[in-house]
């Protein structure tokens, strides 16, 4: 029977950590459950939830930096940014309810353990660069703080951006500390249509060499654009290419105009504005576009922008493929058919052969068992991620195999 720990305090944890090391026994650490079904499939006999730590312990609108206990969830966080008309500049993706967990469950922990990024990632970087500090609870239940509230805060080894991604391996976050940005005071979304792969990721790396601020860069092929619940883009029927213009209306408008001739030779777009745009990007976010189902596996593949239609061409000859390129191409989730290997040599062949990395993000627990997850690592950068998982937890009881299977 499974042992669930909710600590509500950071010493409650230390105490709780010390205590599962001295006895030799492993722990899962998890929020709210949002990223349960992601990652490598473990089953501890013990769970850690952070999600009795929660609240905001720090808002500064005027500076724009905020800290939240860990788990705090991501909603709650982003409602009090929106009370001062402010946001997370990296827009990140809440990957529960297309692996099969509750909708608004994702904590402002698992964002930063996960390094999960939106569209707006392209202009603005990723969940790392905003993050200012953390404090974590590590392995050897030692409570530790790294960074601060202001970037020049942090000298040396910066392990606040070193945990970030590492899924809760190293260390158990209690506390992060990040920046923040205004919103804009307006969004406009330029639709092209029935633009091939090819062309429509051509189009998308065009407009984001050009000086005109494109927050957001998507493709949609036409199976994938029919999921969208903006019906006046569903029923289409043809592939959807967006483009997300922000800032002030008459910026935004001058801005849209420059973008439409610098990019004629693709068609004459329909133009998404004010409400509507914003409705639509918070809806690509969630990933509604690829809905859970026990007959797909979801893959997330970083690439190349360029040699992204390429990846999923090559995919394409062994299985059916449903794509979703963010990032003008530089991110692909990519949906296959149920399969006892997830469809993985296919999908790591396309992408070592033209550059990037596959992660495996939704599959059934016997196959995240058996397959590898994220991508498998040359024999140097093991040796070093052996030996920084030694530093942090050397009797290796945070979240074991959870990202590879011996670590």
């Amino acid at each position: 029977m499974t042992e669930f720990l909710r600590p509500a305090a950071e010493w409650e944890l230390q105490s709780m950590i010390a205590k599962l090391a001295s006895e030799n026994r492993c722990a899962e650490i998890v929020g709210h459950g949002a990223l349960r079904n992601a990652g490598r499939s473990t089953a501890p006999e013990t769970v850690i939830t952070t999600a009795s730590m929660r609240g905001i312990s720090l808002y500064e609108p005027n500076e724009l930096v905020m800290s939240a206990r860990a788990g705090t969830r991501l909603v709650d966080i982003e409602a009090e940014l929106a009370s001062r008309r402010q946001m997370l500049p990296f827009e990140p993706v809440d990957i529960g309810p297309t692996i099969g967990a509750p909708a608004s469950t994702l904590s402002i922990g698992g964002v930063f353990a996960t390094n999960m990024s939106g569209a707006r990632r392209i202009a603005t970087g990723g969940a790392r660069d905003h993050l200012l500090g953390v404090r974590a609870v590590n392995g050897r239940a030692e409570l530790f703080k790294s960074g601060g509230r202001v970037m020049k805060n942090v000298t040396g080894l910066d392990v606040a951006r070193g945990l970030t991604g590492s899924w809760g391996t190293l260390a158990v976050l209690t506390e992060v500390t990040f920046k923040v940005v205004p919103m804009p005071h307006a969004s406009g979304t330029l639709v092209y249509r029935g633009l091939p792969d090819d062309l429509a990721i051509e189009a998308l790396t065009l407009a984001m060499g050009t000086p005109y601020e494109v927050t957001g860069a998507v493709h949609l092929p036409k199976r994938v654009a029919a999921r969208l619940k903006n019906k006046n883009l569903a029923d289409i029927g043809e592939p959807l290419t967006l483009m997300r213009l922000e800032n002030f209306p008459e910026s935004v408008a001058e801005r849209r105009n420059k973008l439409q001739t610098a990019l004629k030779v693709y068609g004459e777009p329909s133009v998404v504005a004010a409400e509507e745009s914003w409705n639509l990007w918070s809806e690509l976010r969630s990933l509604s576009v690829m809905p859970f189902s026990p007959d797909t596996i979801l893959w997330r593949i970083s690439t190349v922008p360029t040699k992204a239609p390429e990846i999923v061409a090559a995919i394409q000859k062994f299985m059916r493929v449903d794509a979703f390129y963010d990032w003008s191409g530089g991110l692909i989730w990519l949906e296959v058919p149920a399969a006892a290997d997830a469809g993985s040599a296919d999908v790591r062949r396309a992408v070592a052969v033209r550059g990037g990395h596959a992660t495996l993000i939704r599959a059934a627990p016997d196959v995240r068992e058996t397959v590898e997850v994220f991508e498998p690592m040359k024999p140097e950068i093991e040796r070093l991620t052996r030996g920084i998982k030694t530093a942090f937890d050397p009797a290796g009881i945070l979240n074991p195999g959870r990202m590879y299977a011996t670590i």
